[in-house]
């Protein structure tokens, strides 16, 4: 497996240098090809407006978004285009940004994108990575905006024996196989796991060798907090990169993901690769 086309979601609204640094990065580590999007939707005001005043506010909004958008594709081709091994490829629209890049995802092995703060952001201008994760079907690597390179150094492969991390460990294999160290952790949530939970990472890390990584096994003996364990662990192993699956509730999938996914989208320390 290997990484042919690399997509990367920019932003209108915020720092976009991080997650272009990292797609092209891919995309010369794999001698890929980098697809750039980005959308907007023209934001109602929160007052009320009608006649020629209506459709001029409009007009002057989608104007903006266009001329926005025109400035992303400058520098999405100023950072990729000597980077991108097969092809650059641009592709944008006065748009929900979630949607557009969902609908855009078919296209990808990967989408690179900006992580989220825990405050909400503007739907109209921002594709929100929780959803991407969620919908994509694809891996999501989450780029905090201060990251300027993807350290394969030291990787943790979050375990949770479930379709989610499965997903999330095949499509991370591109990845583990360029990383000289690879820890895989499973922490038990309650004493019902703790029993299975060293088979389980076994079996991983077998796997794991099957495709030429080889791979360490940690599963913790006390019991804690599963976010603040997963956070120690990364901290001992000065982790670059963290790779997890990505469960949600399942009534409310598209608004309220399981707090380890929401953990992991939401913090900023280290990159992160999620998959659905």
């Amino acid at each position: 497996m290997t990484l042919a086309t690399v997509m990367v979601s920019l932003a209108l609204d915020r720092s976009n240098d991080a997650r272009l640094e990292l797609a092209g990065q891919l995309a010369e580590q794999f001698g890929a090809g980098v697809v750039g999007v980005a959308a907007a939707q023209f934001s109602p005001p929160l007052y009320f407006a009608d006649g020629q005043v209506a459709q001029g506010l409009i007009e002057q909004s989608e104007a903006a978004i266009r001329k926005r958008l025109s400035e992303l594709e400058a520098q999405f081709r100023r950072a990729i285009s000597h980077r991108a091994c097969k092809f650059v490829e641009w592709r944008s629209a006065l748009d929900f940004p979630t949607r557009y890049v969902v609908q855009a995802a078919g296209a990808a092995d990967i989408i690179v994108t900006g992580g989220h703060s825990p405050v909400l952001s503007d739907a109209f201008a921002l594709a929100n990575p929780r959803d991407l994760v969620m919908q994509a079907g694809r891996p999501v690597l989450l780029v905090p905006d201060d990251v300027r390179w993807l350290d394969l150094r030291s990787v943790l492969v979050a375990w949770k024996d479930a379709p989610g991390a499965r997903r999330a460990i095949t499509d991370a294999l591109p990845l583990l196989r360029r990383a000289k160290n690879v820890v895989i952790a499973e922490i038990p949530e309650g004493d019902g796991g703790r029993s299975a939970a060293p088979a389980d990472v076994d079996d991983v890390a077998a796997f794991l060798s099957h495709h030429g990584i080889i791979a360490t096994t940690r599963v913790p003996e006390r019991k804690g907090d599963v976010r603040a364990q997963l956070d120690e662990i990364a901290d001992d192993l000065d982790a670059g990169l963290i790779v997890a699956g990505a469960y949600g509730h399942q009534r409310f999938r598209e608004l309220l993901l399981g707090g380890m996914t929401e953990h992991l989208v939401t913090q900023s320390d280290r990159c992160v690769l999620l998959s659905h």
